[in-house]
């Protein structure tokens, strides 16, 4: 009788801990993306998620069960976090969700105290994906959404890469990867030079793009988005274009650097001519205040008449290039007194090399 009734117990145990029923312990926190990368929302759907009887709150919602192994995506978080401010919705509507989203927020923080809380990487990309298009990035959004989440429950959580936590698989076309990787790469290397919080955020915001949650439209919608905003990002830091006319040999030019971030920046200006018609100088270690714009003025050499365009590149310490180049187009109507030396010189031996012919023909003939 005793080992009819340990097998039962033993039976029972199994039953407990089994896959299906570890399964069943899982909750995820994800959902598609709402908030647009310049801030707004694409609309209010988020807020009806949240609600008590949404997709969202239904999973919070409920009666407290230990045990429960909780995996949430940091970026959704920090949308519902967004949402408990004054929010604007890009169809110009009226919001409604801040209190929903205080309340499902602090409810969030209740039923996951003292349970099993894992961080999925930022914005819940497909993780396949991912490591193909940038293993690098991957990582980055990993150790993001790990110490956004811990942000925002106040509290320390687990982040385990290669667990398998992610799931679904994003269909993004060839040319939308190509956007994605084209801006990812523009990000990354500006964040080199310019410390600016908006620079971290909306870098971690593209792994939104990888979402497999996302549908066509969504996809189109939200790229076209990143690409803007990563645009007019890049943009804050430049060198005006222009034209100038050069009437002497020797004359200085100004180069015009503007940063809009709202930090100081140090860096190199490279000025390289297409042609050899003139010599410019390039500058290095300039600081560029924040908010402001300078002045540089640039030695310039002319060796021959003519159109140059030159080149204005604003560079790191390494010399690599991190925002779209300028151009300045110089037309030069002087010509350098060596060249003039020259020239001259040349026309003397010619006439020279001229009246010795003549000289020659006329010593025939008298012969």
């Amino acid at each position: 009788m005793k080992k009819i009734v340990a097998l039962l117990l033993g039976f029972f145990i199994i039953l407990q801990f089994s896959p299906s029923q570890a399964a069943n312990s899982i909750i995820r926190i994800t959902s598609t993306p709402h908030q647009l990368f310049t801030g707004e929302f694409r609309n209010d759907d988020l807020a009806q998620k949240l609600t008590p009887s949404g997709a969202l709150g239904l999973l919070v919602y409920t009666p407290r069960v230990n045990n429960k192994i909780w995996v949430i995506d940091a970026a959704l978080v920090d949308e519902v976090i967004a949402m408990t401010g004054d929010y604007t919705l890009a169809n110009d509507a009226d919001p409604a969700g801040k209190g929903i989203a205080n309340a499902w927020l602090k409810q969030l923080r209740q039923i996951t105290f003292g349970q099993q809380v894992v961080a999925l990487a930022y914005g819940n990309p497909d993780v396949s994906l991912a490591k193909r298009l940038a293993p690098s990035e991957l990582k980055y959004y990993y150790a993001y959404g790990k110490s956004r989440l811990e942000s925002a429950l106040g509290r320390t959580v687990r982040s385990e890469p290669g667990s398998g936590w992610s799931t679904g698989k994003s269909t993004l076309s060839n040319p939308l990867r190509q956007s994605y990787s084209e801006n990812r790469k523009a990000l990354t290397k500006l964040s080199k030079v310019v410390n600016d919080p908006q620079l971290i955020t909306v870098r971690a915001q593209l792994s939104k793009l990888l979402s497999p949650k996302l549908d066509k439209e969504s996809r189109e919608f939200f790229s076209n988005s990143a690409s803007t905003t990563v645009e007019g990002i890049v943009r804050k830091l430049r060198i005006n274009s222009g034209k100038y006319q050069i009437t002497t040999a020797n004359a200085k030019l100004p180069v015009t650097v503007i940063n809009d971030f709202d930090y100081d920046v140090t860096v190199n200006v490279l000025l390289m001519p297409n042609n050899s018609r003139v010599i410019v100088t390039s500058f290095e270690n300039i600081l560029i205040p924040a908010q402001s714009k300078k002045q540089l003025d640039t030695n310039v050499t002319v060796i021959a008449p003519g159109q140059t365009i030159v080149s204005a590149l604003i560079t790191d310490k390494d010399g690599n290039n991190f925002v779209p180049e300028a151009t300045l187009t110089l037309n030069s109507t002087v010509i350098d007194p060596r060249v003039t030396w020259l020239t001259t010189g040349a026309a003397i031996l010619l006439l020279l090399a001229g009246v010795a012919q003549s000289l020659r023909r006329v010593r025939r003939r008298v012969e």
